[in-house]
């Protein structure tokens, strides 16, 4: 018995002794820096101080809470299996395989209602390739909804739920949101239901690297998101950040953290971004995107003492896209743009955050410094095809099943290859035509020897085209040239 009380103390003193020199190991790990670069964006979507004068964080909380839903998604992820087998290699000479299946996947989140008969906004991250939404009220109905609309370039989505008489969330203008403003985060982080955190707003118009571009109409991803330290975790994703008077000033929508939970950063959509995708997704089925036509970048001190720069506050125009809206109002690469429609621009996602609040066939004013001196050009914005019409979601899902870009052709090429009409070929991206050969550059001239004269009749031809149909056209060599295309 005496033996046995020897061996516990002695277990018990080695097990103390053991947790000391873990508590040390662990607290000199905790005293290493993490690179900001090392740091991972992350999405929040759920997967299986001193108060301001005059703010009320609990009248704030109460007119927001029931505006904001739980999102519940189902759906299947198609996913691709690589391996290699010998006996392949060595009766067919190639053994690799490809297995293709699909994987069932849940998802949760957040989403705000916007209008009284059953509009919701949420991420597009939390919605896209589902085949079931369900949608949880703070009064525990739910809900199946549908979806009206996706923008992945800016991580938005439209749904709609049949239901009346709805608690909704009023917009503020998110512009006018400061540096140090407090705000609350809403939303069911960890299935959490109507949780809500404080924070200020600790930055604005930040770009953190975390959407990536329409691969299939090269429209560019809008990441102009406003900071906080609210805590924000997965499941807030979609959720609103309000101001202390209730009013909706973005969608959260990103955390950065090593962990995966929040460390500190949380990012939301502003709000004025919101409203103009969610009412061209209501009223059109997808966003009208407007276009300057320029190539951009933010001045830094290499840029800047390269082209002999006092002044870092601004967007460097570094290129001109021919027949774009800005080379007929007369903008110049080299010139710096300073304000559009006289708000300040400091940087490239000020920039994109104002363009991403207009439509085309807007008129803005842009104004530039060039050669120490300030002009004012006024632009009037282009869609992705050049043009200033209002592109239906019907057109849009033919480019996409087609994996093409279109384009005007310009004039002085019409003159050279003796042209009158045709529409040109810009780039080509996974889908249907780029499977023909074609190449970039080619200008269709003829669908089923029907003349086309714009991105618009080529689509409404298309559109109503079934089994295949002969695209006849020119390069810019003058090189003739007909390539079939199924359907």
């Amino acid at each position: 018995m005496k033996k046995i009380g020897l061996v516990f103390i002695a277990a018990l003193a080695g097990g103390i002794t053991s947790v000391g020199i873990y508590k040390i190991f662990e607290s000199n790990n905790n005293k290493s820096v993490i690179a900001e670069e090392s740091i991972p964006t992350k999405m929040v979507n759920l997967i299986s101080g001193s108060p301001e004068v005059g703010a009320d964080y609990v009248t704030a909380a109460e007119m927001t809470v029931n505006a904001v839903v739980h999102v519940k998604t189902e759906g299947t992820r198609e996913l691709t299996q690589y391996g290699f087998d010998p006996f392949r290699e060595l009766f067919y000479g190639n053994g690799n395989i490809e297995r293709k299946y699909s994987q069932p996947i849940k998802g949760a989140g957040s989403g705000v209602i916007i209008s009284p008969d059953g509009y919701i906004v949420t991420n597009n991250h939390v919605v896209e390739h589902s085949e079931k939404i369900n949608i949880t009220l703070n009064d525990s109905k739910t809900y199946e909804a549908k979806v009206i609309g996706l923008d992945p370039t800016t991580d938005l989505a439209l749904l709609k739920i049949d239901a009346s008489e709805l608690p909704a969330v009023v917009f503020a203008n998110s512009d006018a949101t400061r540096i140090g403003e407090w705000v609350l985060a809403v939303g069911n982080p960890f299935n959490l239901t109507s949780t809500v955190t404080a924070g200020i707003i600790s930055a604005k118009a930040r770009d953190i690297n975390i959407l990536g571009n329409d691969p299939y109409t090269g429209a560019s991803s809008i990441e102009s998101f406003i900071q906080t330290d609210a805590a924000v975790n997965p499941g807030n994703s979609g959720g609103a950040l309000v101001n202390t008077k209730g009013e909706l000033v973005g969608i959260n929508a990103a955390i950065k953290s090593n962990t995966g939970s929040y460390a500190g950063y949380s990012f939301a959509i502003p709000s004025n971004l919101v409203k103009k995708v969610v009412e061209d997704l209501k009223e059109y089925g997808s966003v009208q995107r407007a276009f300057i036509g320029i190539n951009i970048r933010n001045i830094d001190e290499a840029l800047a003492k390269e082209k002999e720069l006092t002044d870092l506050n601004g967007v460097y125009i570094s290129g001109i896209t021919d027949g774009g809206s800005a080379k007929k109002a007369g903008l110049k690469e080299g010139d710096i743009i300073k304000k559009i429609d006289n708000v300040s621009v400091k940087n490239v996602p000020q920039l994109q955050e104002k363009l991403g609040q207009k439509r085309p066939g807007d008129i803005v004013n842009v104004t530039v410094e060039r050669d120490g001196e300030f002009l004012t050009k006024e632009v009037t914005l282009k869609n992705i095809d050049g043009n200033t019409a209002i592109l239906k979601k019907e057109e849009k899902e033919i480019l996409r099943m087609l994996g093409v870009r279109l384009a005007e052709v310009e004039k002085e090429e019409m003159k050279k290859l003796e042209i009158d009409y045709g529409v040109k070929v810009q780039e080509l991206l996974p889908g249907k035509m780029k499977s023909t050969g074609m190449n970039n550059g080619f200008i269709i001239l003829k669908v089923d020897n029907e003349p086309i004269n714009s991105a618009d009749e080529f689509t409404t031809i298309i559109e109503g085209k079934s089994g295949g149909v002969l695209l006849e056209g020119i390069y810019p060599d003058g090189q003739r040239a007909y390539y079939g295309l199924g359907l």
